[in-house]
C-alpha cells in the first residue's frame, strides 16, 4: 500500500501539473474504462431501442455469464494497468529527484510527486470495482426476471404444428443452420435465437404462424392506399425523354425513334379516346426494367447500335415505352441492377428476403434478363408479385415450356422456360401462339398524299436487299439468287463496313453502308422489291418495306425450321415450326404485298420477280402495327388482364347446374348458349367461344385459324369438363384427369377422355397423331388479332 504524506494535496496539485503527460494519460484511461465498460455490458445486456437512455440497462438480459466474465476481463486488465503506472511514475520520481537536487529543493519539496498519481488511478480502480459489483447484482436480479420470462414463453418460441403453416418447423430448422448466410436476416432482426426465427418467418415472410405474445400493431397497419388517378392522353413525350436516360448507344437509338413518331403517336391518342368514348381509366404505377441493357447482363446491342447489329428489340421497347407514357400511366425506367434494387426495395444482402416494404408498382414490364435479376434479387417477394410482370419475349413461351415440373419431367427444359407464369404474361413481337399476349410494335403510317407520292417514284427495276450485317450475305444458295435477281433488277445493300466495301458483297451490288432510319425508309420509298435471304426472323424491317410501298419476297422452309433442325431455335422455349422467314408477313398479309417462294427452285423465283415487276401495289400496314392500334391493344391489357386476382378455375370434371353450351345448328361445334349467363369477369367475353374438336395431329392453333377464329387459352376452363364432350356428341367411355399440354383431348384409338389438371398447362400449341383436341376459338377484330370483336 502506498502511503502519502499530510501535504498529499499540495503534491498532487504539484504532480499533475507537472507530470502533464501523466494527467492526460490517467484522463485517458478513465475515460477509456468508461467506455469499455458501456459498449461491453451494452452488448451483451441488450439491444437498445430507439429513444432509450444511452445509459438504461433493460431487464430483458441475455449472456449474463459473458456480461460477468467481461467485467473479470476489465478487473485484470486495471490490475496491469497499476503495475505498470507504479513503474512508470518510480521511474519518474527518479529522474524528479535528480533534477530537484541540481536546483538545491528543499526536502518537503523532494516528496514522491508519483504518490498522489497512484492515488488517483487507485480511486479510479475501486470505483470500477464498485460498478462492476452493482452490475452484478442487476445481472443476477435480471437473469432470475429473464428466467422467469422464458419459462413463460418456452412453449410460443418453439416452432408451432400448425396445418396450415407445414412448412414452419422445416424452415425454422433452414435459420439455425443458415441465418448467417445472408446479412438481409440481420437487417429486419434475426439474431440467432428461436424467437427471432419465428418473428422473422411469420412477420417478413409468412411461413409460420404470428406469435400471440407479439405486439402487432406496426405489422397489421397496411400502408394507406393512395386515391385513384385517372389516367390522362399525353401528346407531350419531352418527359419521357428524359425519364429514358442516357449514356448508352441504344437509349440514343431508342430516343431518336420517339422522337421521330411523336406527332404519330398524337394523333393515336385523339383517335383512340374519341373511341373510347371519355371511360373513366385508372392510372397505373408501372416499372419497366430492359435486362438486356444492363451492364451485369453484358449489354451485347449497344455497341453494335452502330455497326448493323440487330434492333428489332430495341425498336419494340421504344414502341411500348411511347405507347405506355401517352395512354398516361406512370413511369419509372431502369436500365441498371442499383436502380432495380433502389425501386423495388431490395434489403442489403444476397437476395435471399423479401422486399423492405410492399411493392409500389402496379405492373412491371421487363425481358428475360430483368426476369432473372428480378429472381435473383426480391427473395420470397418475386413469388408474391411475379403476377404483376409481363415479359417482353421476342420469339415466345409455350405452356409445355413455362410449367417448371412438366418441363423438366418431359424434356421441354430450356435455358429461357419454367418461369411458372401464367403463359398470358410473356407478351411477343408477333402473334405467333395465342397462348402468349401479343405486344408488338408499330411502323410509321403514311398520309394518303405521301402514300400517292411514292406510287409514282418508285423504280421497277430496283431491288433492296434485306440484311446489314455482312454474315447474312453468306448463307448458302445466295449466289445464284442474287444472279437471277441482277439480271432484272438493279440491286442495293445496306451492309455495314468501316474502311473498304465488305468482299461478301457481289461486286454489282450498289451498297450504301449502315443507313441512319430516315435515310434508309427514303431507300424503300424509290424501291419496287425487298429480298429477304432467310435470315433475320420475324423483323420489323419487312413490315416497314411493305409499308412504304415494296412488295417482300421471302424464301419459303421445306422442311420448316424449328429447335429440331436448326441452331437458331434451339434452346428458345418453343416447339414451333417457321415455314417461312417471316411467318406473320406470310399468313396475315400475303399477295400481292408478300411472296414466299421456293428459293431452291430458280424457275419458281425468276417467276415471282417477273409477276413482281408487273404488279401495281398501294403501301399497306396492317392496323395492330400502327400507333393507334398499338395503344388500343396495350390499353385493353391494362384494363382487363389482371392474373393476380383472376379466380382459378372449375376443378376437372366439374359441370355447371346447367350447361353454357349448345351444339351449333351444323352440329359441327360449340357454341355459348344464349339463355346462358356470361361467366363473371371473363376476358374476352365468353360468348365469343367457339369450340371444335381437331383433327388428329393438328393444334388448336391451326384448327381455329382453318375456320378463320384464333385460339383463345382463357377459354380452356369452360370446357374441361366431360359435359362438352358429350355435347359434341363424343361419348366418353372413361374421362381421367392428368398434366398434359395438349388435355383436353379425345386419346385415339378407342374413346377415352383426358381432362386437364394443371391450368397453367392449357395451351393452344401443341399436337400428337395419338390425340384429337378439344378446341376453344373466338373471332378477332378486323386487323386487330389480339382482340375479340367485343373485347374493346
Amino acid at each position: 500500500m502506498i502511503t502519502v504524506s499530510p501535504d498529499g494535496k499540495i503534491m498532487v496539485r504539484r504532480c499533475l501539473v507537472t507530470l502533464r503527460p501523466f494527467r492526460l494519460f490517467v484522463l485517458g484511461i478513465g475515460f477509456f474504462s468508461l467506455c469499455f465498460l458501456m459498449t461491453s455490458l451494452g452488448g451483451q445486456l441488450s439491444a437498445r431501442r430507439p429513444g432509450d437512455s444511452p445509459f438504461t440497462i433493460r431487464t430483458e438480459v441475455t449472456g449474463g455469464l459473458e456480461s460477468r466474465g467481461v467485467l473479470r476481463k476489465m478487473s485484470d486488465l486495471l490490475e496491469l494497468m497499476l503495475k505498470r503506472m507504479d513503474a512508470l511514475a518510480r521511474l519518474e520520481n527518479r529522474s524528479e529527484l535528480h533534477r530537484a537536487a541540481g536546483h538545491g529543493l528543499s526536502a518537503p519539496d523532494r516528496l514522491p510527486p508519483g504518490a498522489g498519481l497512484m492515488e488517483r488511478i487507485q480511486a479510479i480502480a475501486q470505483n470500477v470495482s464498485d460498478i462492476a459489483v452493482k452490475v452484478d447484482q442487476i445481472l443476477r436480479h435480471s437473469l432470475l426476471l429473464h428466467s422467469k420470462v422464458s419459462e413463460g414463453r418456452r412453449d410460443q418460441c418453439e416452432a408451432p404444428s400448425d396445418p396450415k403453416f407445414p412448412d414452419c418447423s422445416g424452415k425454422v430448422e433452414w435459420m439455425r443452420a443458415r441465418w448467417t448466410s445472408d446479412p438481409c436476416y440481420a437487417f429486419f432482426g434475426v439474431d440467432g435465437t428461436e424467437c427471432s426465427f419465428l418473428i422473422y418467418l411469420s412477420e417478413v415472410e409468412w411461413f409460420c404462424p404470428p406469435l400471440p405474445w407479439r405486439n402487432r400493431t406496426a405489422t397489421q397497419m397496411a400502408p394507406k392506399a393512395l386515391p385513384k388517378v385517372q389516367a390522362v392522353f399525353q401528346s407531350n413525350l419531352s418527359h419521357l425523354l428524359e425519364l429514358m436516360g442516357s449514356g448508352k448507344e441504344s437509349l440514343i437509338f431508342m430516343k431518336k425513334r420517339t422522337r421521330q413518331l411523336t406527332a404519330q403517336w398524337a394523333m393515336a391518342a385523339q383517335r383512340l379516346a374519341r373511341k373510347l368514348g371519355g371511360v373513366p381509366r385508372d392510372q397505373k404505377q408501372i416499372l419497366v426494367h430492359i435486362g438486356f441493357l444492363t451492364e451485369e447482363s453484358g449489354d451485347v446491342f449497344s455497341p453494335r447500335v452502330l455497326k448493323g447489329g440487330p434492333l428489332g428489340e430495341m425498336v419494340q421497347w421504344a414502341d411500348i415505352l411511347a405507347a405506355l407514357y401517352v395512354l398516361g400511366h406512370g413511369l419509372r425506367i431502369t436500365v441498371s441492377l442499383k436502380e432495380l434494387q433502389s425501386n423495388l426495395g431490395v434489403p442489403p444482402g444476397r437476395g435471399n428476403c423479401p422486399l423492405t416494404v410492399p411493392l409500389p408498382f402496379d405492373l412491371i414490364y421487363t425481358d428475360y434478363h430483368g426476369l432473372q435479376q428480378m429472381k435473383q434479387h426480391m427473395g420470397l417477394s418475386f413469388r408474391k408479385y411475379r403476377c404483376r410482370i409481363r415479359v417482353i419475349d421476342t420469339f415466345g413461351t409455350e405452356p409445355a415450356y413455362n410449367h417448371e415440373e412438366y418441363a423438366t419431367l418431359h424434356g421441354y427444359r430450356t435455358n429461357w422456360g419454367y418461369w411458372h407464369l401464367n403463359p398470358r404474361q410473356f407478351m411477343t413481337m408477333f402473334p405467333h401462339t395465342p397462348d402468349n399476349s401479343f405486344m408488338g410494335f408499330v411502323s410509321e403510317e403514311l398520309s394518303e398524299a405521301e402514300k400517292q407520292l411514292i406510287k409514282g417514284g418508285k423504280a421497277n427495276n430496283m431491288a433492296v436487299v434485306y440484311g446489314k450485317e455482312t454474315s447474312i450475305w453468306k448463307l448458302q444458295g445466295k449466289e445464284k439468287v442474287l444472279g437471277i435477281l441482277s439480271r432484272y433488277m438493279e440491286v442495293h445493300g445496306t451492309v455495314y463496313y468501316e474502311s473498304q466495301r465488305p468482299p461478301e458483297v457481289p461486286a454489282f451490288v450498289k451498297n450504301h453502308g449502315l443507313l441512319p432510319q430516315p435515310e434508309f425508309q427514303q431507300l424503300l420509298r424509290k424501291a419496287k422489291l425487298f429480298v429477304g435471304f432467310g435470315f433475320p426472323y420475324e423483323g420489323p424491317a419487312p413490315l416497314e418495306a411493305i409499308a412504304n410501298g415494296c412488295v417482300f419476297l421471302q424464301s419459303r422452309f421445306s422442311p420448316p425450321h424449328s429447335s429440331l433442325n436448326h441452331e437458331f431455335f434451339r434452346g428458345k422455349p418453343t416447339s414451333r415450326e417457321v415455314f417461312s422467314q417471316h411467318p406473320y408477313a406470310e399468313s396475315f398479309i400475303g399477295k400481292p404485298h408478300v411472296w414466299t417462294v421456293d428459293y431452291n427452285n430458280s424457275e419458281e423465283f425468276e417467276a415471282a420477280i417477273k409477276a413482281i415487276m408487273r404488279s401495281q401495289v398501294d403501301p399497306y400496314l396492317p392496323y395492330e402495327y400502327t400507333c393507334e392500334g398499338m395503344l388500343e391493344r396495350i390499353h385493353a391489357y391494362i384494363q382487363h388482364q389482371d392474373f393476380c386476382a383472376a379466380p382459378g378455375p372449375a376443378p376437372p370434371g366439374a359441370q355447371a347446374p346447367q350447361s353454357p353450351f349448345v351444339l351449333a345448328p351444323n352440329a359441327t361445334h360449340l357454341e355459348w348458349a344464349r339463355n346462358s349467363s356470361l361467366a363473371p369477369g371473363a376476358w374476352p367475353p365468353a360468348h365469343s367461344l367457339r369450340a371444335w374438336l381437331a383433327a388428329a395431329g393438328r393444334a388448336c392453333t391451326d384448327a381455329c385459324l382453318d375456320r378463320g377464329l384464333v385460339c383463345e387459352p382463357s377459354f380452356f376452363p369452360f370446357l374441361n369438363s366431360q359435359d362438352a364432350f358429350q355435347k359434341l356428341q363424343v361419348p366418353c367411355d372413361s374421362a381421367e384427369s392428368g398434366m398434359n399440354h395438349l388435355y383436353p383431348a379425345l386419346a385415339l384409338p378407342g374413346r377415352e377422355c383426358f381432362l386437364q389438371k394443371e391450368p397453367l398447362l392449357f395451351s393452344c400449341a401443341g399436337a400428337s397423331t395419338k390425340h384429337r383436341r378439344l378446341c376453344p376459338c373466338r373471332d378477332f377484330r378486323k386487323g386487330q388479332v389480339a382482340l375479340c370483336q367485343d373485347c374493346l
